[in-house]
């Protein structure tokens, strides 16, 4: 009798990606695209149809429109990152910086203005997917908890907590961009050094979007974020991290 086969080592798992447009067209051609690309997709057309699919199991990105039927995606967002860390990548059809600083200061990690080339939209997906899969993946050893005033920054889980341990919540651009802060205390960094070490930013590329970041994180971090202590501004030359921080 003939032996059975060796079997096959498990397929990696597909990553899973939520759409969540009111444009038939836009679902279809984007479903179509991504899963022949490796991607598990789901899809809803309004907040309605997006907690239901999220509900259904857990997804690893969400590409939603700002542009929607009822609750818009700026809400949504704000829905999201108030219990998620998911990623977000923002669609919007207006080419104004004013919505892509919007969505920026409310927790989505990447912006994209309608129409767009697929391929761009897949390029940006990969790079949030890689960011956050390499922050997982690397040994635990390279993940070390790094305390400041008070604060604790878990790389390993990507997790930002208080003195009392209470849990703030960081968009993945957030995150990015504190981790490059604390790997790099008391030096100035340029803006241009800060979009290279939080690569999270790399595809804004432009200034204002580490403003905005350093704002967010500024209001999660100060007492007084209108006279902040922790990430103080240098006038021509960029930002500075002054607390000492220490590896545990």
């Amino acid at each position: 009798m003939t032996p059975p086969p060796a079997p096959l080592s498990a397929p990696a798992q597909q990553p899973t990606l939520l759409i969540v447009d009111d444009d038939e067209d836009i679902l279809s051609l984007l479903t179509l695209f991504f899963q022949r690309h490796g991607y598990a997709v789901r899809v809803a057309e309004d907040g309605v149809g997006m907690r239901a699919a999220l509900a259904a199991g857990p997804v690893d990105l969400v590409i939603l429109d700002v542009m929607l039927r009822g609750e818009d995606g700026f809400s949504l967002c704000r829905t999201l990152r108030a219990a998620s860390r998911v990623p977000v990548i923002m669609l919007t059809a207006m080419a104004d910086h004013t919505d892509r600083v919007v969505g920026l200061e409310i927790g989505a990690d990447d912006y994209l203005t309608k129409p767009f080339d697929a391929r761009e939209l897949l390029a940006r997906v990969k790079a949030v997917l890689r960011r956050t899969g390499e922050a997982a993946g690397r040994p635990a050893e390279t993940r070390p908890c790094l305390s400041f005033a008070g604060w604790r920054l878990d790389v390993a889980r990507r997790e930002l907590r208080s003195e009392d341990g209470t849990l703030v919540l960081l968009s993945g651009g957030e995150f990015d961009l504190l981790l490059a802060f604390v790997e790099h205390p008391q030096r100035v960094l340029t803006r241009d050094q800060l979009l290279d070490l939080a690569r999270g930013l790399s595809h804004a590329a432009y200034d204002r979007s580490i403003d905005v970041q350093v704002s967010r994180l500024r209001h999660k971090l100060e007492d007084d974020p209108k006279s902040p202590a922790l990430i103080r501004t240098v006038r021509n030359g960029g930002y500075i991290f002054t607390p000492e921080v220490r590896r545990q």
